[in-house]
């Protein structure tokens, strides 16, 4: 069973419907205390680093998801899910993520007049090294990214894969049982279904 997070902070049902279409089990967890029945973790967010980031700490998942992790389970973490897995995320002030991942999510740097922030669109992912979530992608496989702000990681191990948007951008990190995707998984197509395809296929 894939639990996926549900207090506010993400489009669930479309990442619900991603996985019901791979034939994978999932559901929304809105209650803290039922995360220990999924045996995977999905953080699916979409907004500001610290608007997300009381939001669950102050509904108790924050408690939740360290239990879980610790113990082990495959957790994943999706745009800003992932962004919350850093440290310290600088949106509006410095502000203590989860701190599953070491580093900073900082704003972009416009390398360019002509650079958009936020990055929207298709972009390259470009492996870094290998891992169980990205397995079987081309080096070249596009996701759908929207963001402005963008993980930059304290260990270089910790990257697995990165786009170039004016400067190479971290799309993907992965360290033990942890995994995170900056891309939309459920808006880019194949290469997103084979993403969560992966994650929902790691041992427990």
């Amino acid at each position: 069973m894939i639990g996926i997070v549900s207090c506010g902070i993400g489009n669930v049902q479309s990442v619900l419907n991603a996985f019901a279409r791979l034939g994978h089990e999932a559901m929304a967890v809105e209650d803290p205390a039922r995360l220990g029945e999924a045996d995977r973790i999905v953080l699916p967010g979409v907004g500001a680093f610290p608007s997300c980031m009381r939001r669950l700490q102050e509904s108790g998942f924050r408690a939740a998801l360290d239990r879980d992790v610790k113990s082990g389970k495959p957790f994943l973490g999706v745009c800003v899910g992932m962004q919350l897995m850093a440290e310290t995320g600088t949106e509006f002030g410095d502000m203590p993520g989860l701190g599953y991942i070491p580093g900073r999510v900082e704003l972009i740097p416009k390398t360019s007049p002509d650079l958009r922030i936020p990055h929207i669109g298709w972009n390259d992912l470009r492996i870094a090294r290998p891992t169980p979530l990205l397995a079987g992608l081309d080096t070249d496989s596009a996701c759908y990214f929207v963001h402005s702000y963008a993980l930059r990681c304290a260990e270089e191990q910790d990257v697995a894969a990165w786009t170039d948007y004016g400067s190479p951008v971290v799309a993907a990190v992965a360290r033990g049982n942890v995994f995170g995707l900056q891309a939309h998984p459920e808006k880019s197509q194949l290469v997103g279904l084979r993403i969560l395809d992966n994650f929902a296929r790691l041992p427990c």
